[in-house]
């Protein structure tokens, strides 16, 4: 795990959020991301937009939306239990 920026679709795909990178993009690209970055929300409409640890994604899920922290980046698509590190999934409010 490094420290730095990412793409969201690569980073939701190696996060295993996502089962493919392109199911990712196809995520961001249809609105489904929203991303607090620097106290700033927006909602993603392109994949090539990166992220860094600190970051906060809201993404759609099938029992309402689920908030993620952004806790590291990730050098490959590894073992759940690595892809878990990555991430810090905050209580439905």
């Amino acid at each position: 795990m490094s420290e730095g920026r990412q793409r969201i679709d690569v980073w939701l795909f190696r996060a295993r959020l996502c089962k493919t990178r392109a199911a990712a993009a196809r995520l961001v690209s249809e609105g489904g991301v929203r991303l607090l970055h620097n106290g700033q929300t927006r909602r993603l409409e392109k994949p090539s937009v990166e992220v860094e640890p600190g970051d906060v994604l809201v993404l759609p899920g099938v029992a309402g939306v689920r908030t993620f922290e952004v806790k590291a980046i990730a050098a490959r698509r590894g073992p759940a239990a690595e892809a878990r590190a990555l991430y810090a999934e905050e209580p439905a409010v």
